[in-house]
């Protein structure tokens, strides 16, 4: 699959229910912060607009298949920093969707934010991801030992950032 059928676009609220389908799949809840069984009502609140906050979803012949949140920091000392948390459906991965997502983002941040620093955690089992990140100039900054709790057991993460 090439990327030009994959079209990154603004999150809309019609996208709740791909977003919450998506997010059941246990290799998707897997590598993110994400627990089983996300209901409906969460996906719908997760759509609304926030502010500092932007949404972007990748779809495929008008399937959405990946999902992109970037946050802003508020804090003005903080201002220049943005976060951001990454998906895509299981069938879709390693397809270049998280590319798309990525490229879009870096996008906005050094073209249109005026953000400096994207910062990001990862568990430190997610070669895939990992690669993507460094793909898009992503350093590893340092390890979260015990940083989430997954299927009964604690996983280290890197801190992973991207300066401007």
């Amino acid at each position: 699959m090439n990327t030009s059928e994959i079209i990154v676009r603004h999150v809309e609220a019609t996208d709740a229910a791909a977003l919450h389908q998506m997010h059941t799949h246990a290799d998707v809840y897997h590598s993110t912060l994400q627990i089983p069984h996300p209901s409906m009502e969460m996906w719908h609140e997760r759509v609304m607009r926030k502010p500092n906050r932007r949404q972007l979803v990748a779809c495929i012949d008008e399937r959405v298949v990946g999902h992109l949140v970037l946050d802003v920091m508020e804090n003005p000392r903080r201002s220049h920093v943005a976060t951001f948390g990454i998906s895509v459906a299981s069938e879709f991965q390693n397809r270049g969707v998280g590319s798309a997502l990525l490229r879009e983002m870096v996008n906005l941040c050094d073209n249109w934010l005026r953000v400096e620093r994207i910062e990001l955690t990862v568990f430190v089992d997610n070669p895939s991801g990992i690669g993507l990140y460094r793909k898009f100039r992503f350093e590893v900054e340092g390890t979260g030992k015990n940083f989430a709790l997954r299927n009964g057991e604690y996983v280290d993460a890197y801190f992973m950032a991207r300066m401007k």
